[in-house]
């Protein structure tokens, strides 16, 4: 066990932990497509056990909507936020959402975009547009001028630019603020916050939980704030399900 496994380890079994992960490229490996992710069964047995262990407090935080976590990890149904923090649902199984800001001349761009090159493709959420172009990576340049200049001319939105994806929603509303929002209610209010992540995304959640006390693992290469890090998803799933698998916490972590 590595230094950060350790790390991931000590914190979820010392009880004082709030458990926040990212989905894609963090939980799972990514894919060609969103729709084509592989969610082995045996993590999401770990995922069902570490949430009993730690009174409810494991959450999802993702860009995908949490109907589509709902349907890739069931029958496990767990708390989480969705679109960048756009949607959200506690513990208690209560659908939060944000008003959606108004993305008509960014969805006619992006759509423009898409049907002039056969390898972009749109996806539309709550109050979000993302361009894919993990078919097309020459055309990276062109998805980030077109959707910035279509944000520039709508106040109040926020382009974001992922892995192979241009993403634009409300601005004020990131990963940082749904675990904010998560820690204000049980069982997570209290409890310090664990968050990994692996892209860009994912850095306002590393910003949040680390300014409060709490710890970030940035998951695989890359720039980041976090403060921890670990190869792959692979490595991440291996250091949960060991967690999970283990009789006791605290006996893994002497």
């Amino acid at each position: 066990m590595n230094a950060v496994e350790r790390t991931v380890h000590f914190m979820i079994a010392a009880e004082d932990c709030a458990l926040f992960l990212d989905f894609d490229g963090t939980l799972v490996d990514l894919a060609p497509r969103p729709d084509r992710v592989v969610v082995p069964p045996e993590l999401k047995i770990a995922l069902a056990t570490l949430q009993k262990r730690l009174g409810g407090r494991l959450a999802v935080i993702s860009g995908r909507p949490v109907a589509e976590l709902d349907a890739l990890l069931a029958p496990l149904v767990l708390p989480a936020a969705g679109v960048h923090g756009m949607e959200w649902r506690g513990a208690d199984g209560v659908m939060h959402r944000q008003p959606p800001p108004p993305l008509d001349g960014v969805r006619a761009v992006a759509c423009g975009l898409a049907a002039r090159h056969p390898g972009l493709w749109v996806e539309e959420k709550h109050g979000a547009l993302a361009l894919h172009y993990r078919q097309a990576p020459a055309l990276e340049s062109l998805c980030r001028e077109a959707l910035g200049e279509a944000v520039r001319a709508q106040p109040g939105l926020l382009l974001m630019a992922g892995k192979m994806i241009v993403e634009v929603k409300a601005n004020g509303i990131d990963k940082g603020t749904a675990i904010r929002d998560f820690l204000a209610e049980p069982p997570f209010a209290g409890y310090l916050p664990l968050f990994a992540g692996d892209d860009t995304t994912d850095e306002a959640g590393f910003a949040y939980v680390q300014a409060i006390g709490g710890k970030g693992v940035k998951i695989g290469a890359g720039p980041s704030l976090a403060g921890h890090r670990l190869p792959s998803a692979a490595a991440l799933r291996a250091a949960l399900m060991r967690l999970a698998a283990a009789p006791a916490f605290r006996k893994e972590t002497t």
